[in-house]
């Protein structure tokens, strides 16, 4: 493991000295200057790490282990796609051969990323070393587009097979998304899509090693409202998708200062509600 610890610390550190704080509501849809900006330290990165195009055993045990690698190492991730590449939309298929593949950073980008879960049972997966199928997810919230990203575990590496293009419509996750979008951008909404009380817990002020809970009412809740990403966000599947629960788990996680929060919405009365906050 201390290869893949190494190529993480320099991942953080220079992704994160490259974007900043941006942690927000602005949107992340990638542009051209982003674009330069992150192949400009993924050079740097990339000629860190040069002298190893492989990961530890270790590190493709866990797949999140996996895929800051995959992100972060030219050589390793053109080793790691099955080419040709089967690329799905819709009805069309067409295959990508291994000199039209580009560098696909996913959310090192950014200092931060999202997933997206049924429960908090279901986020024990991500710690699972048995885990044989994997889905990373780029969702274009305002192009109402998923692009796919397919993994398996093949003779105990982590390889990409396919990427599958749809419609935000498709999606299990379509109904929250939609609704996702619309909160995230309207303080005006989110008020609007609480429960009476909204479970909070957070740090305590007054001790560092303590947590605190308490109950947020739809009056205080322009207070304890965190900035939450529009535009384009990210997900990963880990194994099988679960069974539908009537609640989603969105976690917004830091990839260099150790942010966490979560956001507990349940389906009552026909619509999404958040009844708890966790930062």
């Amino acid at each position: 493991m201390k290869r893949f610890w190494f190529v993480f610390s320099v991942v953080v550190l220079l992704f994160s000295a490259c974007q900043g704080n941006k942690t927000g509501s602005s949107e992340v849809e990638e542009t051209a200057d982003s674009t330069q900006q992150a192949d400009t330290v993924a050079a740097s990165l990339e000629e860190e790490i040069a002298e190893d195009a492989s990961v530890p055993k270790a590190a493709d045990e866990l797949f999140d282990d996996f895929i800051f690698n995959f992100a972060a190492n030219r050589t390793l991730q053109s080793s790691r796609i099955k080419f040709p590449l089967l690329v799905k939309r819709g009805d069309e298929v067409s295959y990508l051969k291994k000199g039209e593949w580009q560098m696909e950073y996913f959310f090192m980008k950014q200092d931060f990323y999202t997933l997206l879960f049924d429960s908090e049972k279901e986020m024990e997966a991500v710690k699972e070393t048995n885990i044989e199928h994997a889905v990373v997810e780029k969702i274009y919230l305002h192009g109402k587009t998923v692009k796919q990203y397919i993994f398996d575990r093949v003779n105990g590496l982590w390889m990409l097979q396919q990427v599958v293009h749809m419609p935000l419509s498709e999606s299990r996750n379509a109904s929250f998304l939609e609704f996702y979008e619309q909160f995230a951008a309207s303080p005006e909404y989110q008020s609007k899509h609480l429960m009476d009380n909204v479970k909070f817990v957070g740090p305590d002020p007054d001790d560092d090693f303590s947590q605190m809970e308490g109950v947020i009412t739809p009056d205080t809740w322009e207070a304890f409202a965190p900035e939450l990403p529009s535009g384009m966000i990210y997900n990963i599947v880990y194994g099988a998708p679960q069974k539908e629960t009537g609640r989603k788990v969105f976690v917004l996680r830091g990839i260099a200062n150790g942010m966490e929060i979560e956001l507990t919405f349940k389906h009552d009365g026909g619509k999404w509600k958040l009844e708890k906050l966790v930062t």
